[in-house]
């Protein structure tokens, strides 16, 4: 229980975070959607009920907030998830420019599947794709910038909380 504490934890400040740089970017019309960082570390370095519970929290956390049919963030969520879990074991999971590289082909999914679902909704769809490849490129380099902090952060609450190190045999 305290894992799954911990790793939402780390999620919540991500996104407080998140929602503060959001906010300060709209003037520049440029939103950052950086699902795949409240997904990939669980999936990849957690056991499965703790990364999966804190996946679902986290989804449900940003479906709270989003303008969105709820239970949209958390049913993409535990899709990735079970998707990078079952994976994990042909990736690599201690080398950090694998990490990144997951998680931007997690993130570049997610987008994707996000943009299509809720791409109705706008008054002029054609238009709105331009707007969501540069929402994806500002993504994306954040993305790989961050992931090392965000990983590193994960571990040291973990080391912090005396959870103890999952062994990967």
């Amino acid at each position: 229980m305290r894992r799954i504490a911990v790793i939402f934890a780390g999620q919540l400040l991500l996104w407080l975070i998140m929602a503060e740089l959001n906010h300060l970017l709209t003037g520049t019309r440029v939103y950052l959607f950086v699902a795949a960082l409240y997904v990939v570390h669980g999936a990849m370095l957690q056991p499965w009920r703790a990364g999966f519970t804190a996946s679902l929290l986290a989804g449900l956390l940003c479906d709270s907030t989003s303008p969105v049919v709820f239970g949209t963030h958390l049913v993409l969520f535990a899709a990735a998830h079970v998707a990078v879990f079952h994976l994990r074991d042909r990736l690599p999971r201690e080398d950090v420019a694998g990490n990144v590289v997951v998680m931007l082909l997690v993130n570049l999914g997610l987008f994707i599947v996000f943009s299509f679902t809720q791409v109705h909704h706008s008054p002029a769809p054609g238009a709105a794709w331009l707007r969501l490849a540069v929402d994806l490129l500002c993504s994306q380099v954040f993305i790989a910038l961050v992931t090392p902090w965000f990983f590193a952060l994960q571990a040291r609450a973990l080391v912090l909380a005396q959870v103890e190190r999952e062994n990967f045999a």
